[in-house]
């Protein structure tokens, strides 16, 4: 969540192909649906927390520098998956972030219930949005 950046209308991905952060625009039309939804997300970060979850995998030493951030709402998954699971390595009971599967199963609805006969996939829609920005 924290690298979302309304203000400045970008949201920072972080450790992407090669290891690298990147940064890309949130379009303006997008905000209103998105910050819908991270109010859903946040309902659902704090009913975890209430059952004694809430714990997101901070990346790298964070979780020992920084002991509470693994509960705060600004490390928590923009795309939370439905359920919450164990991590094998921690043995610590989270939500962990959407599957790459489950968006893929998402986006085959949407594509059907939008009526395109086309083949489409996320990479569709990114090949689109930078098309556009041209």
């Amino acid at each position: 969540v924290k690298d979302l950046d309304f203000g400045s209308h970008q949201i920072t991905l972080r450790d992407g192909k090669g290891g690298y952060d990147r940064i890309t625009m949130i379009p303006e039309t997008l905000e209103p649906a998105l910050r819908k939804h991270l109010a859903s997300v946040r309902n659902l970060h704090r009913q975890d927390l209430a059952k004694g979850f809430g714990q997101a995998a901070l990346p790298h030493a964070l979780s020992r520098k920084y002991p509470g951030a693994a509960t705060d709402w600004a490390w928590q998954f923009v795309f939370p998956a439905s359920s919450r699971s164990t991590d094998p390595r921690t043995g610590v009971v989270r939500r962990h972030h959407l599957s790459a599967q489950a968006m893929q199963r998402a986006m085959k609805r949407a594509v059907r219930a939008a009526g395109i006969t086309k083949r489409a996939s996320c990479h569709t829609l990114r090949h689109s949005f930078a098309t556009h920005l041209l």
